[in-house]
């Protein structure tokens, strides 16, 4: 797919095992193929708006827990 730089987020493989996607100011889903590449590689994939995948992330590393965040930025202000 025409996502950006994908192999980026799958060479996390083995370093993490949940990547959060914050969608900017709203919720948007991950694209079908976008998704199944990342979980051919061992590598769930959660997609919210940023603010909620910021918190999330942030709670997560805090547990220790090995996490990633791709996020777009929000423009609301």
């Amino acid at each position: 797919g025409g996502y950006g730089d994908v192999e980026t987020l799958v060479a996390l493989a083995g370093d993490i095992d949940v990547i959060f996607i914050g969608t900017g100011d709203e919720i948007a889903y991950i694209p079908r193929d976008l998704r199944e590449k990342l979980e051919e590689v061992g590598l769930g994939a959660e997609a919210m708006n940023s603010p909620a995948a910021c918190r999330t992330f942030n709670v997560l590393v805090s547990e220790g827990r090995r996490v990633a965040a791709a996020l777009l930025p929000v423009t609301k202000s």
